[in-house]
């Protein structure tokens, strides 16, 4: 009975992660090599991605995007993988 409990409790764990990562449907993921601090650069940057991707991208300020037409929030997650700070870009669909 304790083995189901530890399995359940990692496969939480994971879902949990797995979630705040953005790892959902509709939700755009970018790691970048570089760290940037200055929210300008970063937003010149994610746009630069997402120009590349093919995407049509406007900032409207405010952390708010319209990409492809579709209007995306923009979230900035930032987690240790395996002792090295990874800057994860999140850009997470607004419903109208």
């Amino acid at each position: 009975m304790e083995f189901i409990w530890l399995i359940l409790a990692g496969l939480g764990a994971l879902f949990l992660f797995n979630w705040l990562m953005g790892y959902r449907k509709e939700h755009i993921q970018i790691d970048f090599e570089n760290r940037y601090v200055k929210e300008k650069e970063y937003i010149d940057a994610i746009k630069r991605e997402l120009g590349k991707q093919g995407r049509d991208v406007e900032y409207m300020g405010n952390r708010k995007f319209v990409i492809d037409g579709r209007p995306y929030l923009f979230i900035e997650r930032n987690v240790s993988m395996g002792g090295v700070p990874l800057q994860r870009t999140i850009l997470k669909p607004v419903k109208r």
